[in-house]
């Protein structure tokens, strides 16, 4: 008998089985989120075993985090974003210390190791860019100034991110990331220069001379993208942070509203696979010994992340409603939280059931925080339609 062309098969598995999902979803009033998440737990290597290529699908996942970050770049003017960063770094940083301890201190009582409850402090103190972003209507007054206070706050928090994973390596007995900390330290205004240089002398004549050639102008811009996430790689940060560079040098550019508009098919069709992936990794043999825990993690997480955010954004001036909605929004974990994890397992940091029991914590805030968004504030996935803002 022939055998199926794997990448073909996968692909069909996931997309096919999010097409069947993602309707049962629309008639029920669901979040499309979670019912990618569903469909990979059901057909995943612990499920019915249908789809076994878990890092090839989580691979392309990452590439939808990269067109992401890259898109959010593009909406955002320089001056606008340097302002909101300056404004919610001490917000960030006061958050990010209280979100740890929020994870440390029940760990260790619980009876995970110190080094463990370290591990969970970590990865208890970011939030979802993708959940945070995805949800976001760009259309709105109101959600244009609350889009980049919460960005402000997730590309702050993706920089802590990259500080902790070096943490974590230095923990597990990685001396070398002791050097890698000064590295990362001199390679993000290198950069940053690097971007702007080839944005203004290359990059801004060769979209003035084809601009009238849309198909050059879309693979000119995944070029330029997927070109700064390799050199943010290869500089130590995160691929992410390279292409959010990326999308921000040419957000000043006329031409950036075409070409995030352009992009955004591309970019939903690798978050489809990334959060599939998230469903087909989940082992559910862990799931008995680690869903009491992992409950009690996500609920500290989903009441505490919105409090804490509200009370210090209306502590800086912002308005109750704002505070509040902004904490809504980012009150879950965090797909930096599942790399940290992950890192810490491989260090010999974290048990397996210590893993799986933060992944399912993870998955249990995603699921939340996406119903508590869709069904309360406007988003393109919103399940009432006067919510439903693009």
């Amino acid at each position: 008998m022939h055998q199926p062309d794997k990448i073909a098969y996968l692909m069909f598995i996931i997309f096919t089985g999010t097409a069947v999902f993602s309707t049962i979803a629309l008639f029920t009033r669901q979040s499309l989120l979670v019912a990618y998440i569903v469909i990979g737990a059901i057909v995943g290597p612990w499920g019915l075993d249908w789809v076994n290529s878990s890092m090839a699908s989580s691979q392309a996942g990452n590439i939808g985090i990269i067109f992401l970050l890259f898109l959010l770049g593009l909406h955002l003017q320089p001056q606008n974003l340097f302002h909101s960063l300056r404004k919610m770094s001490l917000i960030t940083l006061s958050s990010s210390f209280i979100f740890f301890l929020i994870g440390l201190i029940p760990s260790y009582f619980y009876g995970y190791t110190l080094e463990e409850s370290i591990v969970i402090g970590l990865a208890t103190m970011f939030s979802s860019t993708i959940i945070g972003i995805k949800l976001l209507p760009t259309t709105i007054l109101h959600h244009q100034h609350t889009g980049e206070l919460l960005v402000s706050i997730l590309l702050l928090q993706d920089i802590i991110a990259i500080a902790s994973i070096l943490v974590v390596q230095m923990i597990g007995g990685q001396s070398e990331s002791i050097y890698q900390i000064h590295y990362v330290l001199l390679a993000f205004p290198a950069l940053l220069l690097a971007a702007y240089l080839f944005q203004h002398y290359v990059l801004t004549k060769l979209i003035e001379r084809f601009d009238k050639v849309h198909e050059y102008i879309f693979i000119l811009s995944i070029g330029w993208c997927l070109l700064m996430a390799q050199l943010s790689h290869f500089f130590g940060l995160s691929e992410e942070i390279g292409a959010f560079i990326a999308g921000i040098a040419l957000a000043s550019n006329p031409i950036a509203f075409y070409i995030a508009e352009h992009l955004k098919p591309l970019r939903d069709f690798f978050l489809v696979i990334f959060f599939f992936a998230i469903g087909a990794g989940f082992n559910f043999d862990y799931l008995p010994s680690v869903l009491l825990p992992a409950s009690f993690l996500a609920l500290l997480v989903l009441i505490l992340k919105p409090m804490v955010f509200k009370w210090l954004l209306y502590r800086s001036g912002e308005a109750k409603s704002v505070s509040w909605e902004i904490g809504v929004r980012l009150g879950q974990m965090s797909e930096f939280s599942l790399l940290l994890i992950y890192m810490a397992f491989d260090s010999g940091l974290a048990s397996a059931k210590t893993t799986y029991m933060v992944e399912a914590a993870i998955i249990l805030t995603f699921i939340a925080s996406c119903y508590w968004t869709v069904l309360r504030y406007p988003t393109p996935l919103a399940a009432a339609e006067k919510l439903r803002r693009d």
